[in-house]
C-alpha cells in the first residue's frame, strides 16, 4: 500500500470502488464518473486518472470476456487505431499541464457528464471520434458517456451494444494505462490498493446485479447527480484556488 495514504483514505477508496461498481451493475449509469470524483477528492488528479484507468479495465474486461461472441469486430479495429493515436497525443500534452488546469478540466467534465447531453457521433467517422475520445480520456479519465455516444450511431442490438461497449472501454483504458507507464508513472507502489479496489469492484458488481436492478432508481439518480456536482465543485475550487 502507498505510504502517502492514510488507512482511512485507502479504506474509502476500496469501499468506493465496490459502491460505484454496485451502482453501475444495478442502474447502468454513473459509477465510473462517481468513482472518478471520489478519487479526485483523495488523490492528485494525474494519479487519479492513471489509477482509475486500471480499475475500469477490471470493471470492463469481465463483461468483455463473457459476451465476446456478441462483439462487433468491425468497430474494434478503427477504434483501436484511433485510441492509440489519441492516447499518445494526449499523454504528451498531459505532462506539460499544471495540476490546477487538470483539476478545472476534470471538474467541468464531471459537471457536463452529470447534467449535459452527449450528441450521437457520426458512424462514418468512428476512428476520428476514437482519437478525440482517447485524447480527452488522458485528462478526464471517465469517457464512458462519449464512447456510448459514438457507439449509439452504430445502431447495434442490445447485446452487441453492451459487449462492444465493454470491449472498447477495455481497449481505451488499457492503452491509456500503457501510455502512463511509458511516460514514467510508477504503478508499483499502488498495486496493493489497486488489487483491493478491483476485488471490491467484483463484489460490488455481484451485489448490484442482485439488488439495485429490482429497485426504483429515479430518486437515486437525483441524489447521485447532486453528489457528483459537489465533487466537481470541490475540484473546481481546488483548481481555481491554486491558479489564484
Amino acid at each position: 500500500m502507498p505510504e502517502s495514504l492514510s488507512l482511512t483514505s485507502m479504506l474509502a477508496l476500496i469501499l468506493s470502488a465496490g459502491f460505484t461498481a454496485w451502482i453501475t451493475a444495478g442502474l447502468g449509469l454513473g459509477g465510473g464518473v462517481l468513482l472518478l470524483g471520489i478519487m479526485s477528492f483523495l488523490l492528485p488528479t494525474p494519479v487519479v486518472i492513471a489509477l482509475h484507468g486500471v480499475v475500469q479495465i477490471g470493471a470492463n474486461v469481465g463483461r468483455t470476456v463473457l459476451m465476446r461472441s456478441f462483439i462487433d469486430r468491425h468497430i474494434i479495429w478503427p477504434f483501436l487505431l484511433g485510441c492509440i493515436l489519441g492516447a499518445v497525443l494526449g499523454g504528451q500534452l498531459l505532462m506539460q499541464l499544471p495540476s490546477h488546469v487538470l483539476d478545472i478540466t476534470l471538474g467541468l467534465f464531471i459537471l457536463y457528464a452529470t447534467w449535459g447531453a452527449w450528441p450521437a457521433l457520426r458512424k462514418s467517422t468512428l476512428w476520428i471520434s476514437s482519437v478525440l475520445i482517447s485524447f480527452v480520456s488522458m485528462f478526464v479519465g471517465a469517457t464512458g458517456p462519449l464512447v456510448a455516444a459514438a457507439l449509439k450511431a452504430q445502431q447495434l442490438d442490445r447485446q452487441a451494444h453492451v459487449a462492444t461497449f465493454s470491449a472498447l472501454m477495455s481497449l481505451q483504458h488499457g492503452i491509456k494505462v500503457l501510455v502512463f507507464g511509458f511516460l514514467g508513472f510508477q504503478f508499483g507502489p499502488w498495486l496493493g490498493l489497486l488489487a483491493a479496489m478491483l476485488a471490491a469492484g467484483v463484489i460490488g458488481t455481484w451485489l448490484g446485479q442482485r439488488w439495485l436492478a429490482k429497485r426504483q432508481d429515479h430518486d437515486f439518480q437525483r441524489v447521485l447527480g447532486w453528489l457528483l456536482t459537489l465533487l466537481a465543485a470541490q475540484l473546481l475550487w481546488r483548481g481555481v484556488s491554486s491558479l489564484l
